[in-house]
């Protein structure tokens, strides 16, 4: 049988948090979740792996991919420092 899917709701008290903490951890923790529609899904075992893994714990922000620069310039050529 298929591991159920759980809601925000079912994931907050699972974990012991609020559901808002669960959609902060969505976007700023990589928090497992599939958008379902306009709804947030959840399987508990991808939660627990999770964090198992220290994800929930960790103070740094989930690693962002490296996109490349139109420019062809770096964000620190960008934004350099413009003091004379």
């Amino acid at each position: 049988m298929a591991e159920p899917w759980l809601s925000a709701d079912d994931i907050a008290a699972h974990l012991g948090i609020t559901k808002d903490t669960v959609y902060t951890w969505i976007a700023e923790k990589a928090m497992p979740a599939h958008k379902v529609g306009r709804l947030w899904k959840f399987q508990a075992s991808e939660i627990d792996d999770w964090v198992r893994a220290g994800a929930a714990a960790s103070d740094q922000p989930p690693p962002v991919e490296a996109t490349p620069n139109v420019s062809g310039r770096s964000y620190a050529d960008n934004h350099e420092s413009r003091e004379g």
